[in-house]
């Protein structure tokens, strides 16, 4: 069952469901999702003479990423054609009974926008600020500024409270996330030499 407005912030000021900074209920408090705004922190792939990226080779990600932080009042040029990590300005933390989507606003999809590629689902247990996969599909440069709403959270309770959270205890990589991150696949158990 999807959460409506009367469920979200009944489960916020339980204080069970976490999404931390909201400044304005009234705005980011949808009929049935939660706005995010976007954080200042991105990173930027470069382009690189690299063949290819392995997946088991954290080192090779790492050289041609590049960390930007954008000052209060600036903006980041999201180009034609360009893929960079976001991140929520707001942290969220999701308790055992509920699963998270992160969705587009389609104010930002019309403008040929997309905030996530794959990586939309936030399952149980998770906490930290959630890294946006930012791309532009359009044929013009689109300004983002952080604090503009750019996504929603969807939230969907479970059947019944899982019993193995996402979290430290499972060795999962993202928690606590404070930022966007890089991909950290060279950790999954299959790449393990």
């Amino acid at each position: 069952m999807i959460l409506s407005d009367t469920d979200l912030l009944e489960r916020l000021g339980e204080g069970d469901l976490v999404v931390d900074p909201i400044d304005d209920l009234d705005t980011q408090v949808q009929p049935a999702s939660i706005d995010m705004r976007l954080g200042s922190e991105f990173l930027e792939f470069q382009r690189t003479n690299i063949p290819c990226i392995h997946p088991d080779r954290a080192d090779e990600v790492d050289e041609y990423v590049r960390e930007t932080y954008v000052e209060e009042g600036e903006e980041f040029i999201l180009h034609p054609g360009d893929f960079v990590l976001g991140t929520t300005k707001e942290r969220v933390e999701i308790p055992s009974d509920l699963v998270a989507t992160v969705e587009g606003r389609s104010s930002l999809g019309r403008l040929a926008v997309v905030v996530h590629a794959t990586a939309g689902f936030i399952d149980p247990g998770f906490c930290g600020k959630i890294t946006l996969e930012l791309s532009n599909l359009g044929a013009a440069p689109v300004a983002l500024s952080p604090d503009m709403r750019v996504s929603q959270l969807v939230f969907t309770e479970l059947k019944s409270a899982s019993t193995r959270p996402y979290g430290i205890e499972r060795g999962s990589k993202y928690q606590d996330q404070d930022g966007p991150k890089a991909s950290k696949i060279q950790d999954d158990p299959e790449f393990e030499r």
